[in-house]
């Protein structure tokens, strides 16, 4: 399983062979991972959901789930186990 690396940011194009793009909404993107291709860069488990997002500020619900957070220097990811 391949770790996403955001050592030098995250282009979601880069893992576009195993991630399904689920929404778009210009400065957030909802990805799944269905095939657990590739593992979470926080504790290098597979991930189920990856949120991510060039907005300043997010809300979100309960997520009703474990989830890890990571950061490039332009994006936010929130993945979901």
């Amino acid at each position: 399983m391949e770790q996403l690396d955001i050592s030098d940011g995250f282009d979601m194009h880069d893992y576009r062979h195993g991630l399904k793009l689920l929404r778009d909404d210009r400065e957030t993107k909802q990805l799944a991972n269905p095939d657990e291709k590739f593992a979470c860069p926080a504790c290098g488990e597979p991930f189920e959901r990856l949120f991510v997002s060039e907005k300043r500020t997010n809300s979100f619900g309960d997520p009703g789930t474990a989830f890890c957070l990571a950061r490039t220097d332009e994006k936010f990811l929130l993945l979901t186990h």
